[in-house]
């Protein structure tokens, strides 16, 4: 049975109380705003911090970063730039260097890093062949996933390069060059720091809308809405006011909320456990915001990571994971999402009208 076909006796049966959407690649088109960011931020790392130069041609990330996505274990931005890095180090002919040395500023990690780095005479590469990097995450998925997985897959041998652990005011570069990238003007005024790396406009002007206002708002009138983004909540926010999108939905969790869960549970059991996607505690707390007790849902994803958070809520409700492919006509994405295992997968935001009752077929 095909994902239509499974819609369709679903949908007698399967009318739905809540609607809940990740927001990056399903909402909001972040193509031209994290996807660059997260190139800018290794562009910046490896030249102005390890002093790599470019090769013939400037090295081009758009296939990689969609690959890495595909994996799972990489809904974190900050974590996909950092296992980014690393691999593009274990391929470039930098030394190995596995240990980090602790440090107490940004200027002093890149004086470090510098001094280091400074008999190294490697190109950036100028092409990364996706047969290889395939294969490369393959490995990473079987050692256990995300920066996890890459760190035993290559043995933690470049880590020594990468700071990307703690505060970015303290040690973590990655975090301060992305953030810097991402945020623009807006990173002086909300983190309190002078900008270091990046001074021009913030690459979050670039995001556009994916979904129409006019289908939110028909779906609006026949659902409760929710949000389950892996954003900092400021991030979140930042589009959701700049788009005027706040009013449409009842509820809206982000990274800060689960960053809150992970601390609280530590202190409580002395364990660190990971509660962003693809643990489903944003989701499971986007719907109980909504308020509506045993709420038939849906879920809206566009990444392996959250159709795997969608089906480990099925352990606590009632809910349909939808795979959201927006403009792409990769179908290697699209089996990524089926093997994930989604209910559906949809290419137009339309197509969500029909999990109205009664549905709509057009607009």
């Amino acid at each position: 049975m095909n994902s239509t076909e499974k819609l369709k006796r679903d949908n007698k049966t399967f009318p739905l109380d809540v609607l809940v959407f990740d927001m990056d690649g399903v909402l909001i088109d972040v193509s031209k705003s994290y996807r660059k960011t997260i190139a800018k931020t290794i562009q910046i790392y490896l030249k102005t911090c390890l002093g790599l130069k470019d090769g013939k041609k400037r090295l081009a990330l758009d296939e990689a970063i969609s690959l890495f996505k595909s994996a799972g274990g990489f809904n974190n931005d900050w974590d996909l730039t950092s296992g980014l890095l690393l691999y593009l180090l274990s391929i470039s002919g930098f030394p190995p260097f596995s240990k980090r040395k602790k440090l107490s500023s940004i200027p002093e990690v890149v004086t470090y890093l510098s001094e280091e780095s400074a008999g190294v005479f490697c190109k950036i590469p100028a092409l990364i062949n996706p047969h290889h990097l395939s294969s490369f995450l393959k490995k990473v998925r079987v050692a256990g996933g995300g920066l996890k997985g890459i760190r035993q897959t290559l043995q933690d041998s470049w880590e020594g390069w990468v700071y990307r652990s703690g505060d970015l005011d303290q040690e973590n570069l990655v975090k301060r060059i992305f953030q810097e990238v991402y945020l623009g003007q807006k990173f002086k005024a909300y983190y309190h720091l002078r900008p270091l790396f990046y001074r021009e406009k913030g690459y979050y002007l670039r995001e556009r809308m994916l979904i129409p206002k006019a289908i939110i708002s028909l779906l609006r009138k026949k659902l409760r809405l929710g949000i389950a983004s892996g954003r900092p909540r400021y991030e979140a926010e930042l589009a959701l006011k700049r788009f005027r999108l706040l009013p449409y939905f009842d509820s809206v969790i982000t990274l800060d909320e689960c960053l809150e869960e992970e601390e609280r549970v530590f202190y409580t059991i002395g364990k660190r456990i990971k509660f962003s996607k693809p643990h489903p505690y944003s989701l499971l707390c986007a719907i109980q915001e909504t308020g509506i007790s045993h709420p038939r849902c849906g879920y809206v994803g566009d990444v392996i990571d959250d159709i795997l958070a969608a089906k480990a809520a099925k352990k606590k409700l009632s809910i349909l994971a939808i795979g959201f492919i927006s403009g792409s006509r990769d179908k290697t994405v699209e089996e990524a999402l089926t093997r994930a295992g989604t209910d559906w997968v949809i290419h137009h935001p339309r197509e969500l009208l029909r999990l109205l009752v009664p549905p709509i077929n057009s607009i």
